[in-house]
């Protein structure tokens, strides 16, 4: 039996403990203890790394602290339109969707096109007609508006611009996308990320975040990664597959994958951001080139930790 190990993260960029009220840290820290704990309960239940990332970014989706789920920004149009994708390291099985707007949770609807269907990745209307067949929950507009996250579109929207996930209209910088891996005591590696994408956005954009092997990749080969950060740059550096490529092709070790493709690689093309993986052995990794990452990490039998600035 293997000592399993469980991340998170809440998204990263320019977060600022000069901007941070104490009660909102606090409320910032607890939703990512909640997720931990949820899916260190699976995993020492001897549960699946697979349904310990699923039940760890569930949580997140229905807190909308975090861009994504409940949480999600608008669009120019004023609607929400999720991503969310999750991947199996032990049979490279992924299933992932975009741009839907009534599914409650996404992260549950790309598990089931992984588990129940012969797909990997299904968008807009298609997407949704799955989730109802599967009886997943739909809501309704409402249920996603936020009042600050309704601020942030009509400021950006004035201003003609597209923000960068959830950004504080004045001084914070945040990629709000939310993820998870994991590795179960049986060895078994699993990642899952969901996000509600960038502010303003038009024409469908889609990130890095449902993209198998940009914003998500699991094999238990190697490791499984989950990103967060300016999607563009994610997907053209294809970054959660070229940490797992580094420990295959080159036997590099997970600490140093991670930092050739986020603090090189990325920062040459100008991407910010951070990823969080897991090995085969449960090394985690948290590595981040902007000001701060929400995350979390526990392995088995230990306290669990949570850390928001560099």
């Amino acid at each position: 039996m293997n000592k399993f190990s469980l991340a998170v993260h809440g998204g990263a960029g320019t977060i600022l403990k000069s901007a941070m009220t104490p009660a909102k840290e606090k409320l910032y820290r607890q939703a990512l203890a909640d997720a931990l704990a949820a899916g260190y309960r699976v995993l020492a239940g001897n549960g699946s790394s697979v349904d310990a990332v699923v039940a760890a970014v569930l949580i997140l989706e229905n807190n909308s602290l975090f861009n994504a789920g409940k949480g999600s920004v608008f669009t120019n149009e004023g609607t929400h339109e999720m991503d969310a994708a999750v991947m199996c390291g032990k049979t490279l099985k992924a299933g992932a969707v975009a741009n839907v707007t009534r599914v409650k949770n996404p992260i549950l609807l790309a598990e089931s096109v992984m588990n129940k269907t012969q797909h990997v990745f299904l968008a807009g209307k298609g997407a949704e007609l799955l989730a109802e067949e599967f009886n997943l929950e739909m809501e309704k507009p409402d249920y996603f508006f936020d009042t600050l996250r309704h601020q942030q579109w009509l400021a950006a929207r004035e201003a003609q611009t597209v923000s960068l996930d959830h950004k504080d209209i004045v001084t914070e910088k945040k990629f709000g996308t939310v993820g998870a891996v994991a590795m179960d005591s049986s060895g078994n590696l699993a990642a899952a990320t969901s996000t509600g994408g960038m502010t303003n956005k038009r024409y469908n954009r889609i990130g890095d975040t449902p993209v198998i092997g940009s914003g998500t990749y699991a094999n238990n080969n190697t490791c499984a990664v989950s990103c967060t950060g300016h999607g563009e740059y994610f997907l053209r550096a294809v970054a959660a597959y070229d940490i797992s490529c580094l420990m295959e092709y080159k036997n590099l070790s997970l600490q140093d994958s991670c930092r050739i493709v986020v603090n090189e690689k990325l920062v040459k093309l100008g991407g910010e951001g951070g990823v969080i993986a897991v090995d085969g052995r449960g090394n985690i990794e948290l590595v981040f080139n902007s000001d701060g990452m929400y995350r979390g990490w526990i392995r088995q039998n230990e306290e669990q930790n949570i850390a928001i600035y560099k």
